[in-house]
C-alpha cells in the first residue's frame, strides 16, 4: 500500500495512506545500508503488520520530486508564505530572503497578506503590487473576518504546500481552517509516544484530503542566506533582475556600481522597487563580507 509520510519521531514515521489511515512505521534496514534517510514528505511503499495497533514497515521509497533542508521534507510543489498587514508589520526583508530561498530551490511562492481588516487598502495595495509585477502570486486574506478564504483553498487544493510565515501572522488559523482533523492526528501521535505535540521541531505535514496536504513549520524571526550561495549570483534570485539583465553592458553585472546597467535604469524608471533592490545591496554586502571570513 502507497501512502506519505508526515511526521517522523524517534525512529518512527507515519504514514498517511491512501487508505485514509494513518500508520505508525519503521524503516527497513535496507535504508541505512544504501545511505538513505526517509524525509517528511516521501511518498512510500508500507506493508501493514498489525491492522488493530495500525502498525507498519516502510518497504520502499519512491522516488522524489525535490527535497529542502530547511525545513527537512521532499517532494513540495509549493511554498505558501504568511505575513500580516498589521501586528506585526509585514518586515520585507524577512520576506526576500524567504523568496530567495525559494527561488534557489525552483519551488514557487504564493504570498499571502492576512489581517487586511487592521491594514490601509493604499498601502496594501501598493505592498501587493510591488510583488506581483515580480512574478508572485499574492493574495489578500482576512482570516478573522472570512475574506479571501475561499481564493487560499483554490491554491492549495491539489498540492503539497510548505506554510510559512513570522510567529503571529495567522498561520495556524490558516491551517486550522483548512482542516479540522490534525488535532486528532497529532493525538493519536502523542499518545503513542506518551509526549506532546510541542515535543519536537521537525517538520510535520498535516493531510487536508487524499490530494492536499499542508507542511507545517515554525515561525520564523530571522532567515540566514545560505552557506553556499555567492554574492555574485545573488541577482538571479530577483526575478525582476534576470528580467532586465540580458540588456545590461556588461556579462557578469552584478547591478551595483557597473555603468549601462539596464536593471539601474529600470530601477530610476520606477520598474523595479526601490526597498527590494535595497535589500539587495543589504545581503549582496553580507554575502560578501561573510566571504571574507
Amino acid at each position: 500500500m502507497q501512502g506519505k509520510i508526515i511526521k517522523g519521531i524517534a525512529g518512527f514515521y507515519y504514514v498517511y495512506a491512501e487508505d485514509g489511515v494513518l500508520y505508525q512505521c519503521k524503516a527497513k534496514g535496507i535504508f541505512r545500508k544504501d545511505k538513505q534517510k526517509p524525509l517528511v514528505g516521501d511518498d512510500v511503499v508500507i506493508s501493514v503488520l498489525d491492522e488493530t495497533d495500525k502498525e507498519g514497515n516502510v518497504d520502499e521509497l519512491l522516488p522524489r520530486r525535490n527535497s529542502l533542508i530547511r525545513p527537512a521534507v521532499a517532494n513540495v510543489d509549493q511554498a505558501f508564505v504568511i505575513f500580516a498587514a498589521k501586528d506585526p508589520a509585514p518586515n520585507r526583508m524577512l520576506l526576500d530572503r524567504f523568496l530567495i530561498m525559494m527561488e534557489r530551490e525552483g519551488i514557487p511562492v504564493i504570498i499571502c497578506i492576512n489581517k487586511t481588516d487592521l491594514g490601509e487598502k493604499e498601502t496594501l495595495a501598493s505592498l501587493a503590487s510591488v510583488y506581483r509585477s515580480c512574478g508572485y502570486q499574492v493574495l489578500l486574506a482576512s482570516i478573522a473576518r472570512g475574506e479571501g478564504l475561499d481564493l487560499i483553498r483554490a491554491a492549495l487544493d491539489g498540492k503539497t504546500t510548505v506554510v510559512a510565515g513570522p510567529s503571529g501572522v495567522g498561520k495556524s488559523s490558516i491551517t486550522n481552517w483548512m482542516q479540522p482533523v490534525i488535532r486528532m492526528e497529532t493525538g493519536e501521535i502523542s499518545r503513542k509516544l506518551k509526549r506532546g505535540r510541542h515535543t519536537t521541531r521537525h517538520s510535520q505535514i498535516i493531510p487536508v484530503d487524499h490530494r492536499t496536504f499542508l507542511v507545517d513549520t515554525p515561525g520564523f524571526s530571522s532567515l540566514f542566506l545560505p552557506e553556499e550561495l555567492e554574492e555574485d549570483e545573488l541577482w538571479r534570485f530577483f526575478p525582476e533582475f534576470v528580467r532586465y539583465e540580458p540588456d545590461c553592458r556588461f556579462q557578469g553585472c552584478r547591478h551595483i556600481h557597473e555603468p549601462d546597467c539596464a536593471v539601474k535604469q529600470a530601477l530610476a524608471e520606477g520598474l523595479i522597487d526601490r526597498e527590494r533592490y535595497d535589500n539587495y545591496l543589504l545581503m549582496h554586502e553580507e554575502l560578501r563580507q561573510r566571504k571574507k571570513y
